[in-house]
């Protein structure tokens, strides 16, 4: 009984920003959809070559820090206020200057969990196996290396046109990834 491959994609490797820039473009300009670019570092204005659109992580971090300021402000009334109503100083029960603080605060972390957990929702993670992991070249995307992977499920994919594609672009090495 013979074990069939299951096909990933396509993986293309890169020696410098600049060729995998330009690579990206011309994916990009192809109509693909299910790609990505693997870099070791941030590469400038990599975002609009691939074009991608901006991230709802601002959004999602704005109305954490809102929850966080409601709920400092929900909590600080209830207790100076309805819980245990104390007149200190003659000030008044609901005395907002006093609850500066706490409220700033609470915004402060609730944004800061937004922001943690925001981002690793949108980037799908953790994540403990993806089948780039088992290409033994793909390891030196973190140290010197550019590559650009090119899934099977995309529309557009066609083994040899997409093939094509890569090598045109200037790729040192496409190779087929095994899921």
């Amino acid at each position: 009984m013979s074990k069939r491959k299951k096909v990933y994609g396509l993986l293309a490797e890169y020696e410098t920003p600049k060729a995998i820039y330009h690579a990206c473009e011309k994916v990009r300009d192809a109509g693909y959809v299910c790609w990505d670019a693997h870099t070791p570092f941030p590469v400038h204005g990599l975002d609009d070559a691939m074009g991608l659109k901006p991230t709802h992580l601002p959004w999602v971090v704005f109305a954490m820090g809102m929850t966080g300021v409601a709920t400092a402000i929900a909590l600080q009334f209830w207790t100076s206020a309805i819980d245990y109503p104390t007149i200190i100083a003659g000030k008044p029960l609901f005395s907002y200057p006093a609850f500066v603080p706490v409220t700033f605060e609470l915004g402060i972390l609730f944004s800061a969990f937004g922001a943690v957990f925001g981002m690793l929702g949108f980037n799908k993670l953790p994540q403990y196996y993806h089948p780039l992991f088992k290409v033994p070249e793909f390891a030196r995307h973190t140290d010197d290396r550019f590559f650009i992977s090119i899934e099977i499920r995309d529309p557009n994919y066609d083994p040899g046109r997409t093939r094509k594609l890569l090598e045109s672009t200037g790729a040192i090495s496409v190779q087929e990834v095994e899921d």
